[in-house]
């Protein structure tokens, strides 16, 4: 059936689009005070101790596409909706890929957590209120970080051949034979699989970044 361009009505539903309301300036401040605080978690409490600039890619879009998907799902007030909408953003992090340290993955809860909180605070949580929750968020961080845990012990995961050592009594001889093969001052190992086949063993390696003379690699 052609359109006819007298025809007023249809034309009408058919740009029937609310181009702006009141929401637009409540969206843009929840996005910068939201954007900002993802920035202070993300670039300058976890970056400088873990140097993934990787992860900051990932936390950035993930925490940005969780708060735009809460506005919106907000906007519709479908709690079906509302429901599996959440559940699909916390689906996500079981991505068929390597698995994600304990580390990272608190990083990425708490980037989730504050962009959900930003995004679905309704009239009845004022401004000031939801600041002090992204405010306690940043400053128990902060403070877990740069405070409390002055150390942070990193691990490695290494395939070590001289299984003789393995054994209880000569932990001190395994213990010099693997800080002088891999030059880090390590706190303390532990033996995982043992292979007689090919005489070898999965000895993950604990120590502090801090204490040694090189740049930490996280790969």
């Amino acid at each position: 059936m052609l359109l006819k361009l007298s025809d007023t009505s249809t034309i009408e539903e058919l740009f029937n689009l609310q181009w702006f309301d009141n929401d637009f300036y409540t969206l843009i401040l929840r996005l910068v005070i939201n954007v900002v605080f993802m920035t202070i978690l993300i670039r300058y409490l976890y970056y400088p101790i873990a140097k993934r600039k990787d992860y900051l890619f990932t936390y950035y879009l993930i925490g940005l596409i969780t708060f735009f998907l809460c506005f919106g799902l907000k906007k519709l007030d479908i709690d079906t909706g509302m429901g599996l909408g959440l559940f699909a953003i916390f689906g996500i992090i079981r991505y068929r890929t390597d698995a994600i340290e304990i580390k990272e993955m608190t990083y990425l809860f708490l980037v989730i957590g504050i962009s959900v909180v930003n995004s679905l605070a309704s009239k009845q949580i004022s401004v000031a209120e939801m600041a002090v929750i992204n405010l306690s968020v940043v400053a128990i961080t902060y403070g877990l970080e740069y405070v409390w845990l002055i150390k942070h012990e990193t691990r490695k995961t290494i395939v070590y051949e001289k299984i003789d050592l393995i054994v209880p009594d000569k932990h001190e001889e395994m213990m010099a034979d693997l800080q002088e093969r891999t030059g880090l001052q390590i706190n303390r190992f532990e033996v995982g699989k043992i292979n007689f086949l090919d005489d070898t063993a999965q000895v993950r390696i604990f120590y502090y970044s801090e204490d040694q003379n090189f740049s930490e690699f996280s790969g």
